[in-house]
Formats: C-alpha cells, sequence, structure tokens
C-alpha cells in the first residue's frame, strides 16, 4: 500500500486564488495529439465558394442586361422586403435573419449596377425624388390572400 505524505501536498497560494477565473492550475489532459481530427468541411468548403461565384455571376449578367426602368422596379421591391423584415424583427415575429443579409446584397448590386447606367448624380438624384413607395410584393401577396379569405368567410 502506498502512503500520500502530508509534505507533498500543497494548498494554492493567495496569488493564485486572485487570478482570473479563466486561468486555473489545472490545464486538462491533452489527447489531440494523439487522435487528430479530420476536417471534412475544408474540400467542400472549397467547392461550394465555386458554385458561389458562379452563381453570382450568373446574377450581374443579369442585372447587367436588365434596362434602368427594371432595375428601379426591383431596387424599390427589395427595399419594401427590407422594410417588411424590419417590421417583423421589431414585432419579434420569427424571421430569417440571412435575408436580411441576402437582399441587402442584391439590392446594393442593383443599386451599383443603375448607378453606373445613369451618368450624372443630378440625374441619379431626379430617379431618388421620383421613387413612388408601394408595398413589397410579398405583403401585395399576403394581402390578396387575406382578401381571399374574407371573401370566403363573407361567401
Amino acid at each position: 500500500m502506498t502512503s500520500l505524505s502530508i509534505s507533498s501536498f500543497s494548498l494554492p497560494s493567495k496569488l493564485n486564488l486572485t487570478r482570473s477565473s479563466t486561468s486555473s492550475p489545472f490545464n486538462g489532459v491533452r489527447i489531440s495529439h494523439l487522435c487528430p481530427t479530420r476536417r471534412p468541411g475544408v474540400s467542400s468548403s472549397r467547392a461550394s465558394s465555386v458554385a458561389m461565384m458562379a452563381k453570382r455571376d450568373e446574377e450581374l449578367k443579369e442585372i447587367r442586361g436588365k434596362s434602368t426602368e427594371e432595375l428601379n422596379e426591383e431596387i424599390v421591391d427589395l427595399k419594401g422586403e427590407l422594410f417588411m423584415l424590419r417590421l417583423q424583427r421589431s414585432a419579434r415575429n420569427e424571421f430569417k435573419s440571412s435575408e436580411f443579409r441576402r437582399m441587402s446584397k442584391r439590392r446594393e448590386r442593383e443599386l451599383e449596377e443603375g448607378i453606373n447606367k445613369r451618368l450624372s448624380r443630378k440625374l441619379d438624384l431626379k430617379w431618388k425624388k421620383s421613387i413612388v413607395p408601394r408595398p413589397p410584393p410579398s405583403l401585395k401577396k399576403l394581402q390578396e390572400e387575406e382578401a381571399a379569405a374574407e371573401a370566403k368567410e363573407a361567401a
């Protein structure tokens, strides 16, 4: 039988107790070098980034092919959709936070392409003043569904 001597056991000093809670005298057992882990996400992320870039190139080609009026219409629609998402967030309704980033990027791409087509800031200011606010397509669709439901109830 082995015996434990008290002299070999030491209590932590006051200096060790005053250290932050994140630092600990016990660092744990490190076995990561014994069983290395493979990272399967590295190769798949490269493939997905290539697909994303190809998709973005297609989207940019579509944007470049549109007329200024079509770009204006889409920008107004996207701004309305972003406004609806902000309303949902403020009302604490369920929404996908990734939609903000996706719509913002798309709006900015279309705005950038549209502004490049317009030659001066004067025309750009005129364009901004000419925008008539209207409900976004998703809200129009929701209103149509509500109207159809009310018509069914009334009938």
